[in-house]
């Protein structure tokens, strides 16, 4: 057995599971985990960002890009509490993303002897938004609590795991072992019984659509065979699905389509999702059969229970699917004259969504069709989950329920670490970017090379749209005051482009994107039309 400290072990463990970053701030708590990082530096990356929201993000924008589990560090009390938004993000996006937190001495923890970054049960805040928490108590303990976080975050439901080390313990010395790597991950088996049940229904349905989410991500070939099979409508849900179907085809529908669909649809085949607007907004009723695949045992049954519930990977369980449901599928009709006059309708509406349509119509234009768009919580960002087109699976990445203001420049850059080779763009507001805005530091020290769009109303321009539309014009904590954003980023070292139409824009990323380095598109821009309609529609059963 070798003899290692407990930060050389861990080190050593997550080179031997297949990571090659950790994005990670330094402190006393964890100077010895960064020495061993030092030392293996040949093979695990560290990537310091300038605050500890953008580590977790970086961490979270790698696991959504890649699949694969990433790590993060930072050092215990404020610095987890900094993170914690971007964990309890990545619980929503079930990402397997590893927080590496420092803590006081061990004799002292929850001792309330105010040592610094003390925090009381620091494991049990954690507890809310990870999956699985641990301390590591001895040298001998690191590898293994290691291989088994990273096996709780990929099993089943994915999500965050969190792993503390007190500042005496990552130094000490003592015998380690390693176990066998990675752990084998753990899938339900395939339950027969269930799929021929889901098979007969979708079998004998009339008017079949089928509803995505991010549990469907790695079933893109299942779920088009599926969707072909059944001649059914196919939406990508509001943020996680798209791309798992490729927008261009024939069958796949959004929102505003679905929605028109859903009170004449007889069976709902939902693949990875909540299925949550479908049961809080459009409504259910008993003649609408619902057929439940996903992974977790406690998700088909949260709202009601469903006529078929299949639990697994997506998958293995949809394969089973198309090998039973030929023995009980009726002929259905071509859709696509009812489609094509669904997306003419459709066309006009968005048609009242400018300037954002067209700045997305831009934004796809100049982005190739492998290449990631990061969204934000922005009225761009609203209209690109209606409107812009996603041929592959994790190349448009949302966040989640939490929709959370400010999580896009972080991700981003993870996103451009774990998957260099590929073009990326980060969309955000002046409200949001500005909560990560010192990150462009990261890019340009790390070669990062995201290209940031920042639209720029000079307000929180959701709250101020709410503001007028509902509470009688009364503004109030709304209007922002803005850097010039151009000569911030060039202040940098960053180009910057200023586009002030959907031509400028397309123009400025296709720029931008050749240079293959950090850069920044400043679009100055007023009010925008309310998009809310096509989001928050109307209940149609139930």
């Amino acid at each position: 057995m070798p003899t290692m400290t407990t930060a050389e072990g861990v080190v050593e463990s997550l080179i031997r599971h297949g990571l090659t970053a950790v994005y990670a701030l330094p402190g006393v708590h964890n100077d010895p985990l960064f020495d061993a990082l030092y030392r293996r530096r040949d093979k695990l990356r560290v990537i310091h960002p300038r605050h500890e929201q953008a580590a977790a993000y970086m961490a979270l924008g790698a696991a959504l890009a890649t699949g694969k589990p990433q790590a993060f560090s930072t050092v215990p009390g404020p610095g987890f509490l900094n993170a914690s938004a971007a964990l309890l993000t990545a619980y929503g996006m079930n990402a397997p993303v590893l927080g590496l937190i420092g803590q006081i001495p061990q004799a002292q923890i929850d001792r309330a002897h105010g040592q610094l970054h003390e925090i009381h049960d620091q494991l049990g805040v954690a507890r809310h938004f990870a999956k699985y928490v641990n301390r590591i108590r001895a040298p001998h303990e690191g590898p293994g609590l290691v291989a088994e976080a990273l096996h709780q975050a990929t099993s089943g439901r994915q999500r965050p795991v969190v792993l503390e080390c007190a500042w005496d313990m990552w130094g000490r010395t003592g015998a380690v072992t390693f176990p066998a790597m990675p752990l084998p991950r753990e899938t339900p088996p395939v339950d027969e019984d269930a799929v021929e049940q889901a098979a007969r229904l979708l079998g004998a349905s009339e008017r079949p659509l089928i509803v995505l989410g991010g549990g469907a991500q790695d079933a893109a070939a299942e779920v088009a065979a599926l969707a072909e099979m059944l001649e059914a409508p196919t939406l990508a849900g509001y943020r996680r699905g798209h791309g798992i179907l490729p927008g261009s085809h024939r069958l796949s529908v959004n929102m505003p389509i679905a929605h028109r669909l859903w009170k004449d649809v007889d069976v709902v085949l939902a693949i990875g999702t909540r299925l949550y607007l479908q049961h809080d907004q459009w409504g259910m009723d008993d003649a609408l059969k619902v057929v439940r695949v996903d992974i977790d045992p406690e998700e088909p049954e949260r709202y009601r229970k469903p006529a078929a519930a299949l639990v697994g990977d997506a998958a293995p369980t949809l394969r089973a699917l198309l090998a039973r449901l030929p023995a009980h599928n009726r002929r259905r009709a071509s859709r696509a004259e009812e489609l094509a006059g669904h997306r003419a309708w459709l066309a006009g509406r968005l048609a009242r969504l400018e300037p954002q349509l067209g700045f997305v119509k831009a934004i796809r234009a100049a982005l190739p069709p492998d290449g990631i768009l990061v969204d934000e919580v922005t009225q761009i960002g609203f209209a690109s989950r209606l409107a812009y087109p996603v041929e592959k699976p994790r190349t448009f990445l949302s966040p989640g329920y939490q929709d959370n203001l400010g999580w896009g420049y972080g991700t981003a850059l993870g996103v451009k670490a774990a998957r260099p080779e590929t073009p990326v763009v980060a969309i955000a507001g002046d409200g949001g970017f500005m909560y990560q805005v010192g990150e462009m530091a990261t890019a340009m020290q790390h070669k990062l090379a995201v290209v940031a769009v920042v639209f720029d109303n000079g307000a929180f321009g959701n709250v101020r749209l709410l503001q007028r539309e509902n509470f009688g014009n009364r503004l109030i904590a709304s209007e922002l005051l803005n850097p010039d954003f151009v000569k911030l980023a060039e202040s940098f070292g960053m180009a910057a482009f200023r586009a002030t139409t959907a031509a400028e824009l397309e123009g400025a990323l296709k720029q931008a994107l050749k240079l293959d380095a950090p850069a920044l598109v400043h679009v100055p821009c007023g009010d925008m039309p309310s998009p809310w309609d096509m989001i928050r529609m109307p209940r149609v059963r139930g």
